[in-house]
């Protein structure tokens, strides 16, 4: 905006160059009023006059341009006329091929079977060839071995062979043909003994029963009553439609009538085996009224632009009146500028600053005319970072600043920093010279504070984040230690007392020792896969055949022989993407769950008696989902315990961490499945259910626990 003033003032100075050091003097130029040319009406009035010379010679040039358009529109419409007649004439001819064909069908059966009625041929409801009078002259069946015989074939069959021999070599042509190719095909025009062209047709229509040629439907067509069958009355009404026939590279007509002189259009008809073309002459020009409206509308316009080209004769007199409130203008913008809580400065190529708004000067603390004319360093620039808000400024002048802008640290005049974002723009004259930047400043501070406040906060979270980690593997370790351990040290202190006692035989002893060393190889097992678990925090997938999993951790984990583990693997594989430490840590918690509460309470079912622990696995590959079941025959779930029984630190047993379950799901969720509990419809006790994808249906796989 303020640039566009200055420019302007420059222009009035005779397009002096302007020396650098009256760049400050630019805008207070501003203030003065706009000076006038003594010579802009008449430029102006030489402009309009241009103007309309080039509305007449556009006009001119769109009247000579409808005519071209009118006469192309003219042959482009009697071409599609022609088009039409052609594809219709076409069409319809197929359609006489199509009803001759069922006429062979029907001759074919009735010579297989002459005890079936044949049906007659007014019966078939045949396309509009068929039907009209007078248009097929004559028909029959020549069946495949009869073909050479002369005394066979419809009435005028005969007749057409015998009048001309060039009659002869067409007919037969057409039967080969028909034969050869298996298609349709068409003879003549037909000749008369003089030589002189007929407007028959012999029309060749091939039957092949089971892929062998049984014979041809053979008819005589009147060329020209077929095309006045097909012609319709609406088209002859504005067209001339006459047959010609090929001889000898020469068009001869056939029939009566003359064709016009111009407008004329020759259309094949396309009939295998003749030369036959229809000429359309166009009789009656329709008007074309599309390109006269649209020339009337042009005349309309042009008086409409020679109305609006007066009006803007009076316009240019009233701009003068206009400028006169130039400097209102300029004082409201100003005002606007001022209003805004952005900094704008303004500065040339030397680092001068030319211009700044009230909220700069309310930025940094000093006032607009303390800044105007001082070069760098600038006293709002800290002490210790002038040399490199130097280097800024040089990289600014030689390239501007990035698309995001480029961030510094001003100095308020009370001491305070201020971190500011600052967009540079080239500040250029109208005949694209740059004189200097534009800048405009934004006070970031309060932005920064904030974001070195929520890394402080992210930084906590981590901290906290860690601490809930270590407390997750030493609740993990004392809850799964827990069982074992204390096994252990029921063995260790029974064994104890039966060797004081002297009521144990070394044979008692060995099972024993042995029970308690897989107990304590079970503990170590658990803390090499606490440890683990605690030092990779990443899911490692691979595909996994469940039912030999199942199978290997079962055989390993139940080591409680009150507590039989019923489990069938299914005979096919089921294959899934999952972390083995992980599942291994789940199924262990599951059975051994299953198989505490099981001997603390006997709900067995009615083919069971004592504890019990129900294992099922089953897939289903409609919903992409494999379904393991453990069921026991203990308490069950209560319904106040359903609602909290996966929390953390909520456990039912005596002494237990409440980590189990919790930790049960949290695999189970990296996996992308989830759990459930419920009760056991024949053990009477809980049902803990796990539902995982099959290999292929995760959609989103998870990297990290």
């Amino acid at each position: 905006m303020l640039g566009i003033m200055r420019v302007r003032q420059i222009e009035s100075m005779n397009q002096t160059p302007v020396p650098a050091a009256e760049h400050l003097l630019d805008f207070a130029l501003l203030q003065q009023s706009v000076a006038r040319h003594a010579g802009r009406n008449r430029i102006t009035l030489l402009w309009l006059l241009g103007l309309l010379a080039l509305l007449v010679g556009s006009v001119v040039s769109l009247l000579l341009y409808l005519n071209d358009f009118e006469a192309d529109e003219t042959a482009r419409r009697h071409a599609a006329d022609a088009q039409w007649l052609e594809q219709s004439v076409q069409f319809h001819f197929r359609r006489l091929e199509d009803d001759l064909l069922v006429l062979a069908r029907q001759a074919v059966s009735q010579a297989s079977n002459p005890s079936a009625p044949l049906s007659p041929g007014n019966a078939l409801q045949g396309g509009l060839l068929w039907r009209e009078p007078g248009v097929l002259l004559s028909n029959g069946w020549i069946a495949a071995g009869q073909l050479s015989d002369l005394r066979v074939g419809p009435e005028r069959w005969q007749f057409d062979r015998e009048a001309n021999v060039i009659n002869a070599e067409a007919l037969a042509t057409m039967q080969t043909t028909t034969q050869g190719l298996r298609r349709s095909a068409y003879a003549g025009v037909m000749l008369r003994n003089d030589g002189t062209p007929t407007d028959v047709v012999w029309l060749a229509v091939p039957f092949f029963d089971r892929g062998q040629f049984a014979g041809n439907y053979l008819a005589a067509i009147s060329i020209e009553r077929a095309i006045a069958a097909l012609v319709p009355s609406w088209y002859a009404q504005d067209h001339e439609v006459h047959l010609l026939h090929v001889d000898a590279e020469n068009h001869i007509p056939i029939g009566t009538g003359e064709s016009a002189d111009a407008g004329r259009y020759q259309v094949a008809m396309n009939l295998v085996g003749t030369d036959l073309f229809l000429q359309v002459s166009q009789t009656r020009e329709l008007p074309a009224t599309v390109p006269r409206i649209f020339f009337l509308v042009a005349l309309l316009f042009l008086l409409g632009m020679l109305v609006a080209l007066y009006a803007l004769r009076r316009d240019f007199i009233k701009r003068q009146q206009v400028q006169a409130l130039l400097q209102a203008q300029v004082a409201l913008r100003t005002a606007m500028e001022n209003s805004v809580t952005i900094g704008l400065r303004a500065w040339d190529m030397q680092g001068r600053i030319l211009y700044v708004n009230s909220a700069f000067a309310r930025m940094v603390g000093y006032a607009a005319s303390d800044l105007i004319g001082l070069s760098m360093p600038f006293p709002y620039w800290p002490v210790e970072q002038q040399h490199a808000l130097a280097r800024v400024h040089e990289m600014v002048i030689v390239q501007g600043t990035r698309g995001e802008g480029t961030e510094v640290q001003f100095q308020h005049r009370d001491g305070r920093l201020i971190d500011v974002l600052i967009h540079e723009a080239p500040l250029n004259t109208t005949t694209g010279i740059q004189i200097g930047w534009m800048s405009s400043v934004i006070d970031i501070s309060e932005r920064k504070r904030a974001q070195h406040m929520a890394a402080q906060q992210q930084e906590k979270l981590e901290a906290s984040g860690r601490l809930v980690a270590v407390g997750e593997v030493a609740s993990t370790l004392a809850h799964e230690l827990n069982q074992p351990l204390g096994a252990l040290s029921s063995f260790a202190n029974g064994l104890l007392n039966r060797l004081h006692g002297e009521t144990i035989t070394l044979q008692e002893i060995l099972p024993v020792v042995e029970r308690m060393a897989r107990l304590a190889e079970r503990a170590g097992g658990i803390i090499r896969r606490v440890n683990d678990f605690a030092r990779r925090r990443e899911l490692v997938r691979q595909r996994l055949d469940l039912a030999a999993f199942m199978t290997r951790v079962l055989s390993s984990a139940t080591d409680s022989i009150n507590t039989p583990v019923n489990w069938v693997p299914p005979d096919a594989p089921v294959w899934i993407d999952a972390d083995e430490l992980l599942l291994e840590h789940l199924v262990s918690n599951l059975v051994g769950n299953a198989q505490y509460w099981a001997t603390q309470s006997s709900q067995a079912g009615p083919r069971d008696q004592g504890p019990k622990v129900e294992i099922s696995l089953r897939q289903d590959t409609a919903l992409g989902e494999v379904v393991l079941s453990v069921g026991d025959t203990g308490p069950g779930v209560s319904e106040d315990a359903l609602a909290s029984i996966f929390n953390a630190f909520v456990s039912r047993k005596e002494g237990g961490m409440g980590m189990g379950l919790a930790i049960c799901r949290s695999i189970v969720e990296a996996h992308h499945g989830r759990i459930e509990v419920s009760r056991d419809p024949l053990l009477g006790g809980a049902r803990f259910t796990v539902v995982l994808p099959l290999v292929g249906t995760l959609a989103n796989p998870v990297e990290e626990t």
